[in-house]
């Protein structure tokens, strides 16, 4: 199932794939995913490994990949936190951030020259973590409220854990909207920001790159807007049915990555 488009993936240059439920399934390698890596790293393809989570840094994302079973090197992770220290260091070079979040986010800020602090702040940054205090949250609330800009990762509301959802970023987020009346600028998917961070990281171009994901709600919409060739897969979240939900399509359809093998 396929547009009318002329791009096919034998005229892709760069790759962007999602990883959660692309890549990864439940902490394993899906079947296919190890063999795309390596294929792209043999023909020297430039491609990233994109994820929403802002918990880890590159090395510690690798190293849990690594246990999934996928051999993905560290320059070839983006991340939601990598992506919104970039857009703030685009936006004030050495500017003062007050963090809640984990190693992943905060490595990224000092890494693009911020000084981590909640005295007089330029930005409120949330991010992920697994330790959401009412003491931070407050304290937010009382720095956006003071004139800080209100900055989140991404929109996710909520993670998945082994007893069950977790809540995450987006739900944070709205408790602090509420308390403030001030939305946060979100830098993750589906923000096409996201993408378009990661084509300069890899000095991509949209008329050559394409998006893989599981998510016609995120991957797939932000590809489309971001200008890339999109491929939807059925090892996640959307399902076959789900895409008539949508008035936008991906350019294609497929099973998994393994059925991306022979067309690249």
């Amino acid at each position: 199932m396929t547009t009318v488009q002329q791009r096919q993936p034998a005229d892709i240059e760069c790759w962007l794939t999602d990883m959660d439920g692309v890549l990864v399934h439940e902490n394993k390698a899906v079947p296919g995913a190890a063999e795309l890596i390596q294929r792209w790293v043999d023909t020297s393809k430039r491609f990233l490994v994109l994820t929403n989570n802002s918990i880890y840094t590159p090395r510690d994302l690798a190293a849990r990949l690594k246990q999934s079973g996928l051999d993905v090197p560290e320059e070839n992770l983006w991340t939601s936190a990598l992506a919104t220290a970039q857009f703030l260091k685009s936006q004030m070079p050495h500017g003062r951030a007050y963090v809640i979040g984990e190693a992943g986010l905060t490595t990224a800020l000092h890494e693009a020259g911020f000084i981590l602090t909640d005295q007089k702040p330029d930005y409120v940054v949330l991010g992920e973590t697994r330790t959401y205090s009412f003491e931070a949250i407050t304290k937010a609330i009382r720095l956006i409220g003071a004139g800080a800009r209100f900055i989140a990762t991404n929109p996710d509301a909520t993670g998945p854990s082994a007893e069950g959802p977790l809540p995450a970023t987006g739900a944070i987020a709205a408790l602090i909207t509420k308390a403030t009346g001030r939305e946060p600028y979100i830098v993750g998917k589906p923000n096409p920001m996201m993408f378009r961070s990661a084509m300069n990281r890899i000095e991509a171009h949209s008329e050559t790159t394409a998006m893989i994901g599981d998510r016609m709600d995120t991957d797939i919409i932000a590809g489309m807007e971001a200008g890339l060739h999109t491929v939807l897969v059925f090892t996640g979240i959307t399902q076959p049915e789900d895409i008539e939900a949508y008035p936008f399509r991906p350019d294609q359809v497929m099973n998994s990555v393994a059925d991306l093998i022979p067309h690249i």
